[in-house]
């Protein structure tokens, strides 16, 4: 069964375009250290310091041997770092999902 991390972040508003670039930089990242990509999304209009990132995995295992690659990848510990650095994600929360439908 497939699952998707459904990552919600919160941003500081004044620092999008910093945001916007670290989660560009997950598009070789994540894919490399066994994840698949589903996307990323910005703000747009509304609510203007919310943004989301969906991954799947064939199950939480593999979910896992994810996590473990991805912190021993240099290109994911730096972007995790700048994220830290620059402080433009204020609180994230991550929800495992299971589809339904297709």
């Amino acid at each position: 069964m497939t699952i998707t991390v459904f990552i919600r972040y919160q941003i500081d508003p004044f620092k999008r375009t910093l945001f916007e670039a670290y989660a560009k930089r997950w598009l070789t990242i994540i894919p490399k250290c066994g994840g698949d990509l589903q996307g990323y999304w910005m703000p747009h209009e509304g609510t203007n310091n919310i943004a989301f990132g969906l991954i799947s995995f064939p199950d939480l295992a593999a979910y896992e041997a994810y996590r473990a690659r991805l912190r021993t990848d240099a290109d994911g510990v730096a972007n995790f770092a700048s994220a830290e650095e620059h402080q433009f994600i204020l609180a994230e929360e991550r929800t495992f999902l299971r589809q339904v439908t297709a």
